[in-house]
């Protein structure tokens, strides 16, 4: 038996390769048992599945959102618009007071939803699995929303924009 080593993919490399795959931005908003409210912005977003409507979020282990995973029950996914670059910066940043004027609400889960998004779901958490150095989080899609307009885009480490 001929033993063959597969060299490692050198990070760098592969950190370039994927910034050439263009995202939409997300903030995911979860809280925990206590009530406390967590947000976070989020590329690693997909669809899995239309029957049941299915979707998942990748959390980095080192976020702060991740210590909340054990305990939560539901997250909601507001894909944001091509004027939300503010938004996003603020909720991928370290700030503690990510909420205070942000217009927000409550959905019927109980957890924060972003007012004036592109698209919003609510989604109960259905599986969760760790891969690597992150978690995927896997939710049921219980309500939906969607307006008119166009998402803000990541690509090649910048914010970008569908161009017309």
């Amino acid at each position: 038996m001929t033993n063959l080593s597969i060299p490692a993919v050198d990070p760098a490399l592969f950190r370039a390769v994927l910034s050439r795959f263009a995202s939409g931005v997300t903030v995911v908003t979860s809280r925990d048992a206590n009530g406390q409210d967590y947000g976070m912005t989020v590329s690693a977003f997909s669809s899995v599945s239309l029957e049941p409507p299915l979707v998942m979020v990748c959390i980095d282990k080192s976020a702060t959102w991740h210590e909340v995973l054990p305990e939560a029950t539901h997250f909601n996914v507001h894909i944001l618009g091509d004027e939300q670059e503010a938004i996003s910066r603020r909720f991928a940043s370290d700030r503690a007071d990510r909420f205070v004027d942000v217009s927000h609400t409550r959905g019927a889960n109980g957890v924060v939803q972003l007012t004036g998004v592109l698209a919003l779901l609510e989604c109960r958490i259905t599986a969760r699995h760790v891969a690597g150095d992150h978690t995927i989080v896997v939710g049921e899609v219980e309500q939906a929303r969607a307006e008119e307009g166009d998402p803000l885009l990541y690509f090649r480490g910048r914010y970008a924009r569908i161009a017309r």
